[in-house]
């Protein structure tokens, strides 16, 4: 298939597959897709050697990465930034996720070897991208897009000095508006039913929205897409590919732990809710006793990122650790970000699988429905 995404990018499909993993990320790539890694799920020197794994895996083919850049974020003094942000914290915040430990009986960790979430947290920020970017144009990358709010100046300055094209997530039409004003070259319409940080306008709706404002910019769909039927319709809707992500979750390569993927196996569609209370900021997930805790009218509600996820990291890798020992109510906790294509979630299939029946299958769709023509 050709389309404008396929030109700009150089690529033979219109399908861009984003993923934390880099495998998945690989996969996509070496079937014709386009892999973008989620870059802000790594330091700076972690992200070097995911992309130096990437670059050899692929051969030269193009692929990108994606950063958090959020439009507001809780500040903190930059001489002792984690330190003045975690005081931040409210007591009632850290004593109602303590209680919700106990209350399911979540052991401690052993280990505090992945501390580093706390410095993650507090580097989603536009000081703390400059250093992922400074990694990541050091390697070949073809695309840099922002998941959230609009990018700023010196991203999308760079990104056209190397010619690296700039894209950009967005979830309403006053923020395709923006992004557009800033330069940015590609946009990803994402409707509500994706996974992670989304707006709450329907893909079907969202999408021939933002290829009107768009003009000559190409817009890629994004939500709901986890099959040929489904990334042939972004098609007609007017877009010029598609940005799949929680598809890939149903993948070997990707790195969520055995136990969520298995919940993913037995969900239905209905089973995800948009909540803040992973990162501050509202993003689809599955539903869990998580989310009936902090639904509860004693919750404290949840708190802006990055303070958030910096309350909220250590309970979630004791969960992720309980839950890989069968603890039950680490079990009845567990849950990660996904969109409501989770229902047709059958069994785990290997990456380029899934990357390549997308494509067939949405080739024979488009051929079927040119049939009805005539």
């Amino acid at each position: 298939m050709r389309t404008a995404l396929t030109d700009m990018l150089g690529v033979a499909e219109p399908l861009v597959g984003f993923n934390r993993s880099p495998a998945v990320v690989a996969a996509v790539t070496n079937a014709g897709g386009f892999g973008v890694l989620a870059a802000t799920a790594y330091t700076p020197e972690e992200l070097d050697a995911q992309l130096t794994w990437i670059d050899r895996q692929v051969g030269g083919k193009p692929y990108g990465v994606d950063v958090l850049v959020p439009a507001k974020t809780a500040k903190g003094d930059a001489a002792d930034l984690i330190a003045s942000l975690r005081a931040q914290i409210p007591e009632e915040h850290h004593a109602f996720v303590a209680g919700l430990m106990d209350k399911y009986g979540i052991p401690e960790r052993k280990t505090t070897e992945d501390a580093s979430a706390d410095e993650l947290s507090a580097a989603i920020n536009p000081q703390g991208i400059e250093e992922l970017l400074d990694v990541a144009f050091s390697h070949k990358i073809s695309l840099v897009a922002n998941a959230l709010g609009t990018p700023p100046p010196f991203l999308v300055e760079r990104g056209k000095r190397a010619g690296v094209v700039v894209a950009a997530l967005v979830g309403s039409a006053k923020h395709a508006r923006r992004q557009l004003e800033a330069g940015v070259e590609l946009l990803i319409a994402q409707g509500t039913e994706a996974g992670g940080h989304t707006g709450t306008i329907a893909t079907m709706i969202f999408t021939p929205e933002i290829v009107n404002i768009a003009g000559d910019v190409p817009v890629l769909a994004a939500g709901g897409i986890a099959s040929g039927r489904q990334m042939a319709a972004a098609l007609a809707l007017g877009a010029a590919g598609v940005w799949c992500g929680s598809v890939w979750l149903n993948s070997h390569e990707d790195i969520t732990p055995l136990p969520v993927k298995t919940k993913f196996l037995a969900a239905n569609s209905g089973d995800t809710v948009r909540s803040p209370t992973r990162t501050g900021k509202p993003a689809r997930q599955l539903r869990s006793a998580w989310h009936e805790e902090w639904e509860r009218q004693d919750s404290p509600g949840a708190l802006p990122m990055p303070l958030q996820p910096m309350l909220v990291n250590d309970a979630w890798a004791r969960i992720d650790a309980a839950a890989k020992e069968g603890n039950e109510g680490a079990l009845r906790l567990e849950s990660f970000f996904i969109g409501q294509v989770v229902g047709s979630f059958q069994q785990l299939r290997p990456a380029a699988d899934i990357a390549r029946q997308l494509v067939d299958d949405c080739a024979a769709r488009l051929r079927e429905l040119s049939g009805l023509l005539s």
